[in-house]
């Protein structure tokens, strides 16, 4: 894989110990260990402003992020679940790309995106839900295997360690796989980039 691909995480939580932002490191793990730069925009340590669309003049905590997103050739994106559905930190993070609009391309063209959520309980779907409308709204790829942890805290330490292998291995091979489909549309600009995403689903789901 090419070293010039840059995959950006977005995610966690404002939580000290966040399993979200846990399972975003495991995923940009993945995507280092298949050959791209990565970087990390975690979002307690950004801690950003509320959007507000009459006042869109950048801090420098909301430049880190629209230039990092801006230059990411894809990205993975983690959020816990709250009530139903993403934290208000995340979408508020979302809220800021629309600074972007005015780029070229605008917003996230053509990004490839993973979709990661951590639920105290059984499902995370519904976070997954809201992250995958979002990619579109935004002009980006979401790769259609994702990965919700359910029961988190099982699946990570008090000290946000993971301890089950099988959902390292699922986050690990996301990261990879969005490594895999970003160097494709990088290097074919015309390919049928729906159909590259189902194979990576495809590819992901049998590991």
């Amino acid at each position: 894989m090419s070293t010039e691909l840059l995959i950006v995480g977005l995610g966690g939580s404002l939580a000290r110990v966040s399993r979200s932002r846990a399972a975003l490191q495991v995923a940009l793990d993945g995507a280092a260990n298949a050959g791209a730069e990565t970087a990390m925009l975690d979002l307690r340590e950004l801690a950003l402003p509320m959007y507000d669309p009459d006042n869109e003049e950048p801090t420098p905590a909301v430049s880190q992020l629209t230039e990092l997103c801006d230059r990411a050739d894809g990205m993975l994106w983690s959020s816990p679940m709250y009530q139903g559905t993403i934290s208000g930190s995340f979408k508020n993070a979302l809220d800021w790309l629309h600074v972007l609009s005015n780029r070229e391309p605008p917003f996230l063209h053509d990004k490839v995106v993973g979709l990661i959520s951590a639920a105290g309980g059984t499902q995370g779907l519904q976070a997954i839900n809201t992250m995958e409308f979002s990619s579109r709204a935004l002009r980006a790829w979401a790769v259609p295997y994702v990965v919700p942890v359910g029961a988190a805290y099982r699946v990570f330490d008090s000290d946000g360690t993971i301890k089950d292998e099988a959902i390292e291995l699922q986050l690990r091979t996301l990261g990879a796989e969005v490594v895999r489909v970003a160097e494709r549309f990088s290097a074919e600009p015309s390919l049928h980039h729906m159909a590259e995403c189902e194979e990576a689903a495809a590819r992901v789901a049998t590991a």
